[in-house]
């Protein structure tokens, strides 16, 4: 897994392979999400060990990571949100293939992170709602992900 999250860091990610209407190994998605929860940890100025750990389990949990897979993962993520210009690149990738489902458990994530310190930062706030806005959900489902988060359960149909 960390050699081929180093290959795709240099081959698969890179913007001109993005345009090509094909689809990705799992770990080029990864890859993705990752950068995207790490833009989320760092928008408020500071990356903390509680933001880390829930983007570690996260991903050992909703992918099957080792923990040294998942920190490969962070820091081939970092380096490569480092050299994007916005998060499109990375939303366009998880759009092209993943189901619903799979965008609102990323969603789900976003606010794990935004939440780990206890506390929603008005950049982190603005930042989920354009991950979820880039990954073609509606407000509903946004909201949804977020009381879920909170309060630990999904709403039932015709409950809102």
């Amino acid at each position: 897994m960390i050699d081929m999250v180093k290959r795709l860091l240099f081959k698969e990610t890179r913007n001109d392979s993005l345009k090509n209407d094909v689809k990705y190994p799992a770990e080029s998605i990864y890859l993705a999400t990752c950068a995207i929860l790490l833009e989320l940890a760092n928008i408020d100025g500071e990356f903390t060990e509680d933001e880390k750990n829930k983007i570690i389990s996260a991903f050992k949990r909703d992918y099957n990571l080792s923990e040294e897979d998942v920190s490969a993962l962070i820091e081939a993520s970092d380096k490569e949100l480092k050299e994007s210009i916005d998060l499109w690149q990375f939303t366009n990738l998880i759009n092209r293939n993943y189901s619903l489902e799979q965008k609102i458990q990323i969603v789900d994530t976003v606010w794990k992170v935004a939440y780990a310190d206890g506390i929603l930062d008005q950049h982190e706030d603005y930042l989920a709602h354009k991950v979820a806005t880039l990954l073609r959900l509606n407000h509903k489902q946004l909201i949804d992900s977020k009381l879920s988060v909170i309060y630990g359960s999904k709403p039932q149909n015709g409950q809102d």
